[in-house]
């Protein structure tokens, strides 16, 4: 009798132990799916995760891991590419249906989205966008409600590009209306945005020439310069082609050159995007919110802090040179699929990542076993 007693009391002490164990799992558990990972990613896109329309370095692959099996983002991740042209929303459809996984447009930052900043500078004032898809588009939809793309404008006043009737491209579908046009004609630019790379460098370089020595008034005298921004100034980046190709940093060296020879005062403007440390500190920015909003945590909306942020980028001078002046808690990972082409035991001299690695799957598989991370 005394013995089944005993042995009834060990069988319930037994079960509180593993019911306690149970408890401290399930708690556990509750605690891992409610508190964000203390780390996020940035992803470069050209040259890292895509060439021009081609995923590359086992990217799709890499990226549902940052997935659970139901397709619930779990690790805060964007992209922060400098390049552009369209509207955050759209990209972010391209983006999802080239990598096969589901992305947001929180989780596109581009090289003109500090844009939006500037918006309550210019909101009603004339502003001219320049480059290539749509520009004015993208600027509208950030508020400014004054834009016009340089191809409209440059409609307007006849003969401002001498080469136009030799060109056998139209980049304008329909003529301006004549009331547009004189209203434009008579109204200064207050500011000048190179949204994406241009289409028309002579055009392009002619008009905001003529719009920047005049005051913002073609045609007339010189006046003070009205200001002019680049969403970057990337030198060069891996497209489809096999070797680099001129980026918005090449236009940018063509039209100082060419406007410090014709007037008297250097060209002043300001370059946002990558590498500037802005444009890292604003990725933060964006990672918290993601973080908080994937884990509903509205109570403390980006405050939450990471312990690490890595930046993975196939260009030294732009993704590592960046994030490597941003300072902590950036990370930079450098591929060896874009820009940066070195051997297996190479790195940067000028400009060296943490880690460098062949694709963007190594660099993603390094992150989860670095954090010890599987979601």
């Amino acid at each position: 009798m005394i013995a089944l007693q005993m042995l009834r009391k060990s069988s319930q002490t037994r079960s509180r132990k593993q019911l306690s164990r149970l408890f401290s799992t399930i708690s556990q558990l509750s605690l891992q799916q409610s508190t964000p990972p203390s780390f996020g990613i940035a992803f470069d896109i050209d040259g890292v995760v895509l060439r021009g329309n081609t995923p590359i370095g086992g990217a799709p692959r890499a990226l549902r891991r940052l997935y659970d099996d139901s397709g619930v983002l779990k690790i805060p991740f964007i992209f922060l590419t400098n390049g552009g042209g369209v509207r955050e929303s759209k990209r972010a459809v391209e983006l999802s249906e080239l990598l096969g996984v589901e992305i947001s447009p929180s989780q596109v930052v581009q090289g003109h989205s500090p844009f939006k900043q500037l918006v309550n500078r210019f909101e009603n004032e004339l502003i001219v966008a320049v480059g290539k898809g749509e520009p004015a588009a993208v600027m509208s939809e950030y508020g400014f409600k004054n834009v016009i793309p340089i191809d409209e404008y440059a409609l307007c006043f006849e003969s401002i590009d001498p080469l136009a009737p030799y060109k056998k491209w139209n980049t304008m579908e329909a003529a301006v209306n004549s009331t547009r046009k004189c209203s434009i004609k008579s109204q200064r630019v207050q500011a000048a945005f190179i949204v994406s790379d241009s289409v028309d460098w002579s055009r392009d370089i002619q008009v905001l020439c003529d719009i920047l020595r005049t005051g913002g008034l073609p045609g007339s005298e010189e006046g003070p310069q009205p200001p002019l921004y680049f969403a970057h100034d990337d030198l060069k980046y891996q497209g489809a082609f096999p070797s680099e190709r001129f980026g918005m940093g090449a236009f940018r060296i063509a039209l100082e050159s060419i406007f410090n020879s014709i007037h008297s005062e250097a060209l002043k403007y300001t370059s946002l995007g990558k590498p500037n440390p802005v444009a890292f500190k604003n990725a933060e920015v964006v990672l918290k919110l993601l973080a908080s909003s994937l884990y509903h945590d509205h109570a403390h909306s980006g405050s939450h802090d990471f312990r690490t942020l890595y930046m993975i980028g196939d260009n030294p001078f732009v993704d590592i040179k960046g994030s490597m002046q941003a300072g902590h808690p950036w990370f930079p990972i450098l591929t060896r699929t874009g820009v940066f082409k070195g051997d297996r035991q190479s790195n940067h001299v000028e400009f060296p990542a943490n880690l460098v690695v062949d694709t963007v799957e190594d660099a993603v598989n390094f992150i989860l076993r670095n954090e010890s991370f599987e979601p």
